[in-house]
């Protein structure tokens, strides 16, 4: 039992990857279409949103966090960024402003987390209907419409049949390795660990735990305000009704990937591969022909098992 989980621990989230890969390569009906480069390249770039996400969500859970407002904080970014085309702002402009509010709505979660000592569940799920109500106010209740952006072509390649991945999948990749970086090889990284771990022997250690909780959620909300710059580049109008439920995918993903959600483990590869797989099932389920509700079923099968396998491998380090 000890092996298995020690297997789970280091290879669950390629084993998941190839399962849920076989599955939908299995029937004959799919095998011809889903196994093609063309196809991966739509669940490549389908899976930017979500694996951006996931990276900040990644820095949250290590730290033994958890943050719901992360579709709500995609929404108001994306309108907030719809508004800013609108009124004539440029690309670069845009981006900076679209992440900093993303970042701004991480320091009020982490201000509250860290100073008020409130739960950050409770906190982000207050957040989670700020946010959502403000992009409704923001955008009056409807979708913000705009001419045309470079940030449009963000998620999409000048030759949709070509081999080039959009721009969108190269800065996924290249957070993703700049990512894993700081959590390994920096002295942030490992006070994310130790915050995670312990907290009240991270405090006695001299870490400040209550700067480094704000950080981590600053940090983590720029990460969403990027994502919902990509959810605008693929929409291309900002509304404020979209991302409902991502909270789910990116938590599920990060899990999967084989972070505890009691905090002080997780890698960014993992949370890449956990991303990876939801993809792979909305993918394989629309390519199935499989209704909308089955597939909403699969993903609240994965959620619980994903749980399920944390609390398993945790058995090992008990």
């Amino acid at each position: 039992m000890s092996t298995l989980r020690r297997i789970l621990s280091k290879a669950g989230p390629f084993i998941g990857l190839i399962l849920v890969v076989g599955l939908f390569a299995a029937p004959a009906e799919t095998r011809a279409y889903f196994l093609t480069y063309h196809n991966f390249k739509i669940i490549f770039t389908q899976t930017v949103i979500v694996s951006i996400g996931a990276l900040g969500m990644t820095l949250i859970i290590v730290s033994g966090a958890i943050d719901l407002s992360v579709g709500s904080t995609v929404a108001l970014t994306g309108v907030i960024a719809a508004l800013m085309i609108q009124r004539g702002w440029g690309a670069a402009a845009t981006t900076m402003a679209a992440i900093g509010f993303g970042g701004l709505v991480g320091l009020l979660n982490g201000t509250a987390v860290a100073w008020l000592r409130m739960p950050s569940f409770i906190i982000t799920l207050g957040m989670l209907g700020i946010g959502r109500g403000t992009a409704k106010w923001l955008a009056s209740n409807q979708t913000v419409n705009y001419d045309s952006s470079p940030i449009d072509s963000w998620m999409t390649t000048p030759n949709p049949s070509g081999y080039a991945l959009p721009a969108g999948v190269w800065v996924a990749i290249t957070l993703a390795i700049l990512t894993a970086l700081v959590l390994k090889r920096t002295v942030f990284g490992r006070h994310v660990f130790a915050l995670g771990s312990n907290e009240a022997a991270a405090r006695l250690c001299g870490v400040p735990t209550v700067r480094l909780q704000i950080m981590v959620f600053a940090l983590a909300g720029c990460f969403f305000g990027l994502s919902g710059l990509f959810q605008l580049s693929r929409l291309r109008l900002g509304d404020p009704t979209v991302a409902i439920g991502l909270e789910l995918d990116v938590i599920a993903a990060v899990i999967i990937g084989g972070a505890s959600l009691n905090g002080g483990s997780g890698t960014v590869l993992g949370s890449i591969i956990g991303a990876l797989i939801m993809s792979v099932l909305r993918n394989g389920s629309q390519q199935m022909g499989w209704p909308n509700y089955f597939q909403e079923i699969i993903i609240g099968l994965v959620i619980i098992v994903a749980v399920f396998l944390d609390r398993f491998r945790r058995g090992a380090r008990t």
